[in-house]
């Protein structure tokens, strides 16, 4: 007996051991740390869904006014009439506008074609006949402007069609303008015919 109310040394941090007989609670466990951060990330993840909740609810109520009422543009007379002759919102009007026959959408090589057929002199005119396609003429920012025009000439730079490829190029020029432009004429093989500033 006297060994057991014999205090032990015991090591900082321990519960001193219990006397025969009495029932020890066990020690109470620790928590580890992914589940520490587990139990955290929960906590968090519910006040975030709570709080999309909450807007949700508030926000929702004014988002639409209800199908019976009016919303109060609908309401408001407009300007220069009386109270009384306010025409509601839904009204449709009398008379629909005609709408205008849409101009059809001219490619990039038939706008040039028409500026040189307007502008050009018969050399001119008679060089741009041979244009079979433009790229790049509606997209300029000023930086880089760079365009393809394609012709069905053949011979490339050392061909028989090098001065139309520069008169193609000159009036060009002419049509469109740019800080920094390059325009590069080729011939029917993609061969580069000519090229020049714009």
């Amino acid at each position: 007996m006297n060994q057991m109310n014999q205090q032990h040394p015991g090591l900082p941090g321990q519960q001193p051991p219990t006397p025969a007989g009495m029932y020890a609670p066990p020690p109470p466990k620790k928590k580890s740390a992914g589940a520490k951060v587990g139990t955290g990330c929960g906590g968090a993840f519910g006040a975030l869904v709570l709080i999309g909740i909450i807007a949700a609810a508030m926000g929702g109520s004014d988002a639409e006014p209800q199908a019976g009422k009016p919303g109060k543009a609908a309401t408001a007379p407009a300007k220069g009439q009386a109270q009384g002759d306010a025409e509601p919102a839904e009204a449709e009007p009398k008379e629909k506008p005609k709408e205008k026959p849409k101009a059809a959408h001219k490619s990039p090589a038939d706008q040039f074609k028409a500026f040189v057929a307007q502008n050009g002199s018969a050399n001119e005119k008679a060089a741009i006949g041979h244009v079979t396609k433009v790229q790049g003429a509606d997209e300029q920012n000023d930086i880089l402007d760079s365009v393809d025009i394609y012709t069905d000439f053949t011979g490339g730079m050392l061909g028989p069609h090098q001065s139309e490829g520069k008169l193609i190029a000159s009036v060009f020029a002419d049509w469109k303008q740019s800080k920094n432009g390059l325009v590069t004429i080729y011939d029917a093989k993609g061969e580069i015919l000519s090229n020049g500033n714009f």
